[in-house]
Order: C-alpha cells, then structure tokens, then sequence
C-alpha cells in the first residue's frame, strides 16, 4: 500500500509600507532632558527637508491595481476545488504508473500513448515500444509548477499577456512557482518504479538552463536537455506544436503516459488549423481518445490561459439552447412574453 504524504502548500504575502522613523533623545533614567535644539532651528530644519523632498525627481508611478484577482486565477491558484482536481488526476496517475511497473515487472508489454505520424483521432496509431525504456511526460506550465510570480504581475498590472515578459519570467523566474499539487508524489512513484520523468514544453530552448534550474529547485529534477527536457525550438520546432518533440522522445523512450493542461499536450491533431470550439470537444470525446483519459493521458485544470478559453456566444451557448424568463402568470392574465419557439406552453400548476 502507498503511504500518500500529506500535501500542503503554503504562501504568504509580507506588504511593505513606507515609515518614517522620529529620533527622541532619552537620557539616563529615562528623564527627559534639556532640549537640544531650538523649536526655531527645529522650525528651519523641518522646511529645509521638505524643500529637498521637493526638489527630488518625482518617483514612478506603480501600476495600477485590479479591483480584485480574475476568477480564473482565484480558482486555479486558491481554490480547494483545483487541488482537488489536480490530486484526482494524480493520484490517478501514480495508481496507473503502479500498474505499470507491475507490468514491466512480470515481463509484460506496454503500450505507448503517443500517437504516431498520420495517425488520426479517428483511426489511432501508436508509436511502437520495442523494447525501449518506459519514460512518463509532462508538459511544464500549469502541469508541473503553476507560475505565481508571473501570474501575480499579470493580475497586478491588468495587462494582456506579453510575450517579452515572459521570456524574462523564463530567465528570472525560478523562485516564484509552486509545484502542482499530487506531483510530487507521481515523480517519486515514477523514478521508484524505474520510469524516466520527461518534461515537453513550451518554454524556450534558449532559456533551457535557467527552465532545469526551476525545475531542480523545486524538487522536479535533475532534468538534461535534450534527453529530459525538451522545449520550444527542440527537434526542429518553430511554434507551439508538440508532436515533433513528442516524436523525438519516443525514439529514445517507451511512453506510458502524459500530462497537461492543453489538449495540444497530448496531439497536435487537436488543435487542427480552423477547429472550432464545438469540433475541438467533440474530438476531446471522441470513441477512441474517450479511453485514454485517465488511461495514459491525463489532464489538469486551466481556466486562466490556453486553447481552451475560445468561443463566441454562439460557439459557448448554441441558439438552440438560448432561454429567457416567462413570467409566471397570474389568474386571468395574459403572459407578457412569447414562449420560445418549439418549446410546450406553460402550464399553471395547482396549488
């Protein structure tokens, strides 16, 4: 039986506000003295600070607040309910990795979860094992570490998102994060059951050091680039498209599993040039790919950023789903609005 280590993350917030410090002359046993200097040079001293304060180059004005933190991050970054999320994905993945190990153990094959060239969604081809060692792969973002510093500065400033900004966050942000809840105890299981821990993102390749000390620091490493760790730029990617990588790492590894926080995580087949919304799901569920969530594939909540937070009104709430109020009627009334179309008349109901 695993023992599950209790996971707990802590964060605080320490505001600093400017004071300003009075010198009291004391003397011994605590008696007041004779004052020092004259409440007329006090007088002339007081107004030559403040002309100096004046003649100060005026400070930088900081950004400006947000009203309050958008609910997308209040949800991913403190709410219960996305622990819970992340802890159900992981823990179901650690039981999955048990089983593997089990596998690998008494000498049976495993299958590998990466979909191989011209393979479709609808007629799934794996990349063959062949005897390669088994390796799991997770993206990084939002899947192994969630970006707090960076997040934060966002929410702070109300800006859109700056790719300049986060290339600095990528080279200087190696503090600032917390690893996602569950992960922890994945990896330990992983590397205990002998199966290699792989990250595929997009971060970039130029930043590749600064990306494996992140990842060290918070106890998700060591990481080598290139074998461990693949980014943006890597295996001849120019964009955001994973399945070269992919690729390049199933050359070398038996890939049992996956997890992100991107349907792009798992195939690029997903995010195929002009899918809607409305295809994007029904991909996401269909006959095949619907047995491999929790069957190789995993996922993890992101409402805040990524592919997923697409759509108009009419790709989120479909006409045929649209409803407006019909208020309740009164005896010997008419209603003041028309049912809509194709829906039953109301009925009053006895009381």
């Amino acid at each position: 039986m695993m023992r599950r280590a209790t996971l707990a993350l802590a964060t605080a917030a320490l505001v600093l506000q400017g004071c300003a410090a009075a010198a009291i002359p004391v003397v011994a046993g605590g008696l007041v003295g004779r004052k020092t200097v004259s409440d007329r040079n006090a007088r002339k001293a007081r107004k030559a600070e403040a002309a100096r304060i004046r003649s100060l180059p005026a400070a930088p004005m900081p950004a400006p607040m947000l009203p309050g933190v958008p609910p997308a991050m209040q949800y991913l970054y403190a709410s219960g309910e996305a622990v819970a999320l992340d802890l159900q994905a992981y823990m179901g993945l650690a039981n999955y990795l048990v089983g593997i190990s089990a596998d690998l153990r008494i000498g049976h094959d495993v299958d590998s979860v990466v979909l191989a060239p011209g393979a479709t969604l609808e007629q799934p081809k794996f990349l063959p094992c062949a005897g390669k060692p088994p390796a799991i792969v997770f993206d990084i973002d939002e899947t192994a570490i969630h970006n707090l510093g960076f997040e934060g500065d966002a929410a702070r400033r109300g800006e859109a998102y700056d790719a300049q900004r986060w290339a600095d966050w990528e080279r200087t942000g190696t503090r600032q994060v917390a690893v996602v809840p569950g992960l922890t105890e994945v990896i330990r299981v992983a590397r205990l059951a002998k199966i290699a821990v792989v990250f595929n993102s997009n971060r970039l390749a130029e930043n590749a050091d600064a990306t494996a000390a992140m990842l060290d620091g918070v106890g998700l490493g060591p990481v080598v680039h290139g074998d461990t760790l693949w980014l943006q730029g890597d295996a001849g990617s120019t964009d955001s498209r994973k399945d070269g990588r992919r690729w390049a790492i199933a050359a070398k590894y038996c890939v049992v599993a996956m997890s992100g926080d991107q349907l792009g995580d798992f195939s690029d087949l997903f995010n195929a040039p002009g899918a809607t919304p409305a295809a994007r799901r029904e991909a996401a569920a269909g006959l095949h790919t619907t047995l491999m969530w929790g069957h190789g594939w995993f996922m993890l909540p992101n409402p805040v950023y990524g592919t997923g937070l697409r759509g108009g009104m009419d790709d989120v709430f479909p006409p045929a789903t649209r409803w407006t109020p019909t208020p309740t009627p009164t005896p010997n009334s008419t209603p003041i609005a028309a049912p809509i179309a194709g829906a039953p008349a109301p009925v009053a109901k006895e009381k």
